[in-house]
């Protein structure tokens, strides 16, 4: 059965915020809200932790996973990015993107998409998930809440209880989730791709690096 905290979205409870964090670092899977749709994530290390992510969801092991940073330091540790892509992503962030990029060797190598050594970043507009991440002190692994069979995410925090309560260790209600995840640009290539259109507005990315 797992635990349901109910977390004020602008004024996350910093107790109920540790508790989260404890439950994380105890190689617990927390579904949490973003600046999109809810979310499903752990500790980016937990090799258990991970795998119940891809069996909840059914991801293959060519699915991008994403690191949610709290800044744009954190997220050059994990990522690299030279001047040009540090510009371009900071004038986006925070916000509903999802940037792939090229891993640095801190990614676990049971996160990277299994041919290319990329991994999705996010730096969410949502001050529950960059609560968590800052006491965490590391990025949280995620993926979107879009369950097997869906093409929407889930958006009420009662309905993930109901079905996810007896698969997650904990369930933060913060008020309703979008239907639509994050904006996906993938930046390895010369110039941005958009992957997937989502919350956020992808006209700035359709045009040269």
């Amino acid at each position: 059965m797992s635990q349901f905290f109910q977390i004020h979205p602008e004024n996350p409870q910093p107790r109920l915020i540790k508790q989260a964090v404890e439950i994380i670092r105890k190689g617990g899977v927390v579904v949490f809200p973003t600046d999109s749709s809810y979310a499903m994530g752990c500790q980016i290390g937990d090799k258990g932790a991970i795998e119940r992510v891809r069996r909840l969801r059914q991801l293959d092991k060519n699915h991008n996973f994403t690191l949610i940073c709290c800044d744009m330091s954190q997220l050059g540790v994990f990522a690299k990015v030279d001047t040009l892509l540090f510009r371009l992503i900071k004038a986006h962030v925070p916000g509903p993107y999802t940037f792939i990029l090229n891993a640095t060797r801190e990614v676990p190598r049971l996160l990277l998409h299994d041919k290319r050594r990329t991994i999705g970043m996010r730096v969410p507009e949502n001050p529950i998930a960059l609560a968590l991440v800052a006491e965490l002190g590391e990025p949280l692994m995620s993926v979107s809440l879009i369950m097997p069979g869906e093409d929407e995410a889930m958006t009420d925090p009662y309905e993930m209880r109901q079905v996810l309560e007896h698969h997650v260790d904990l369930i933060i209600d913060g008020g309703f989730g979008n239907l639509k995840a994050s904006t996906v640009i993938d930046l390895t290539g010369d110039e941005p791709e958009v992957v997937r259109v989502g919350c956020g507005d992808p006209e700035p990315f359709m045009v040269s690096v």
